[in-house]
This record gives structure tokens, C-alpha cells and sequence, in this order.
């Protein structure tokens, strides 16, 4: 006897209207409609302006900081739970506090294990997400994740550039498991850039393992912050003779004074995905959409249908 296809609804959160707009129109639906009231003292409620009684709901909403944004996701999943949505899938294309994965220090917390219990409480009952800054972080979770990875995407972007002597580089000795992947899918070499911090977004002092004289780098990290590793790592590279560097970064955060750093750096160009919005261009800023890949996987979750053909790493 087969089970009929419950119906779903797609909503958005604010600070992903614009991605979840695209998402919709590639799943084949509009978005639902939600209202936020907001309180004189910043206070906010968000409703649902449509019945979701018995079914799939899906909401979208990178949770990067200002807190608002973490806090506006969780209040729309208690909302679809106490309305009787029969399934609720977290939609996070940007999972933010991920890099408080674990204690680095004594009397720090566990943020990305905090943020994956609240998502839960108030009604998650599946997560899909890409690029984790860690893939461990999904045993922070007891439901289903589906952690789809921007290779999908930026893989056939780089096979276009037609590039010679192709090196990929990891910008830290965190991230070589992701170069290693990319390298392998590409038939290119690896370098490796080790760097020590005397704090979170400040370098002391980076070396490179591995050659690059005469080769077209990319390098490859889930995210770019500061630009702070990227733009020293490119400068690094040209130094030792590296004909062109490119950087790849699924999550543009792009905080503090990060376009400078790429304006003045030796990066030809910084290619990311739209999972968080850019209110700034910039020439050397190229932005793939994300939307098709998780519209796709969207679509298959709806129909009880396998989504592994979207992990190419």
C-alpha cells in the first residue's frame, strides 16, 4: 500500500527571503505566507498566514549572527509545531555558532551542540544544511541531517576555467579532508597552509607545505570571515610563484573590514555561495546560488526519495 505525499509548504525567514525566493521558484511553488510584529523594544513574532495542519513544512533561514536570526528560525518552528505541521525540516543553508564546536579552552561553551538541542526543542524534525564548519557537528543532533556539501556546485565553476596546472590548497591543516576531496575530483595536486593565531580572526604567522611555483591555485575552506587567512595565504602563494590564486568559500560572511583585505590582496577572485545574503559587490566577489541544490533535495525529502547523488565529497 503506498503512502500518499504529504503537501508542503516552503516559508522563509527574513534574512533569507531573497535565497528561499529562489529555492521556491526551483521547487515549484511560491513561498507561504508569513507576518512578523514587531514590539516597540525590538521584540518580534512571526505567524503563519495559512493552515500547515498535517503538513511537510520547510523553513529557510541561514542562522548567522546577529542572534535575531537564530532566534527568528526557532520561533517559526515552535510556531509550524504548535500548529499541528505534521513535518517540520530546518532549512539552514548557513548553520552559524558552528565554529564553537567543542572546547578549545577551559569555561567555554559547546555552542554548536546548544544551537542543534534548541533547533530540536522547538520542533525541528529534520535539518538540511551545507558545508558544516565541522562534520562531527551532526551527532550533535538526534534527528535526521542532511548535510549537502557546495561542491555539487562549485566543481563544475572550476572545470570551466579550463585551468592549467591546477593546485588546490586547504588554507589551514583543518581543512585538508576538503582539499583532499577537491583535488581528487580535479586529478590536481595539494598544498597546505599552516597558520598559528594569537587569536580568533588574528594570524601570527603562516608557512606553506607543498609547491606552487608555476601553478593556478584555489584554494578551498567552508567559509570566509575576516578574509584575514585567505587574503595572507594568496599573498604567500604569489610570493613563492604561484601564477594565479583563487579562493572558494561556500559561507561569505565577509565581516569587519574583509573587502578591503580582498581588495588589496593578490586574490584574482573569491567564489562563494548565496546561503548568506551580500548587501556589498565587488569585482573579485563571484556568487553562485545554492538554490537549485537545495530545492532538488527538498523535492526528493517530500517524496521519500534518496538524495545521495549529491554528495560528491
Amino acid at each position: 500500500m503506498s503512502v500518499a505525499t504529504p503537501l508542503s509548504k516552503i516559508f522563509a525567514c527574513k534574512q533569507s527571503q531573497v535565497l528561499a525566493e529562489k529555492i521556491a521558484k526551483a521547487y515549484g511553488q511560491t513561498l507561504g505566507n508569513v507576518i512578523t510584529s514587531t514590539y516597540s523594544d525590538g521584540e518580534f513574532q512571526p505567524s503563519f498566514e495559512e493552515s500547515v495542519r498535517g503538513s511537510r513544512v520547510f523553513i529557510i533561514g541561514s542562522t548567522h549572527p546577529n542572534s535575531d536570526h537564530l532566534m527568528e528560525m526557532l520561533l517559526m518552528l515552535d510556531a509550524a509545531k504548535r500548529a499541528s505541521a505534521r513535518h517540520i525540516t530546518a532549512v539552514l543553508p548557513y548553520f552559524g555558532w558552528a565554529r564553537q564546536d567543542r572546547k578549545d579552552k577551559p569555561r567555554v561553551p559547546i555552542a554548536a551542540k546548544l544551537v542543534a538541542k534548541m533547533l530540536e526543542t522547538a520542533g525541528a524534525t529534520r535539518i538540511i544544511t551545507m558545508d558544516l564548519h565541522a562534520d562531527q557537528i551532526q551527532g550533535f543532533f538526534e534527528k535526521p541531517v542532511d548535510h549537502l556539501f557546495a561542491s555539487t556546485i562549485f566543481l563544475p565553476y572550476l572545470k570551466s576555467l579550463n585551468l592549467d596546472n591546477l593546485t588546490i590548497a586547504s588554507p589551514d591543516m583543518g581543512g585538508s579532508k576538503r582539499a583532499y576531496a577537491y583535488s581528487k575530483a580535479l586529478e590536481s595536486d595539494v598544498v597546505i597552509c599552516y597558520k598559528q593565531r594569537e587569536k580568533a580572526n588574528v594570524i601570527s604567522h603562516m608557512e606553506l607545505i607543498g609547491d606552487v611555483q608555476g601553478k593556478n591555485v584555489v584554494l578551498v575552506d567552508d567559509m570566509v570571515d575576516t578574509a584575514g587567512t585567505l587574503t595572507k595565504a594568496a599573498d604567500l602563494m604569489m610570493e613563492r610563484g604561484a601564477l594565479s590564486v583563487r579562493a572558494i568559500c561556500t559561507h561569505p560572511i565577509l565581516s569587519g573590514n574583509a573587502f578591503d583585505k580582498l581588495e588589496n590582496s593578490k586574490l584574482e577572485e573569491l567564489i562563494v555561495t548565496d546561503s548568506i545574503p551580500q548587501t556589498k559587490e565587488h569585482p573579485k566577489l563571484r556568487v553562485l546560488s545554492c538554490a537549485e541544490l537545495f530545492a532538488d533535495v527538498m523535492l526528493r525529502v517530500n517524496e521519500n526519495k534518496s538524495i545521495s547523488s549529491k554528495f560528491l565529497m
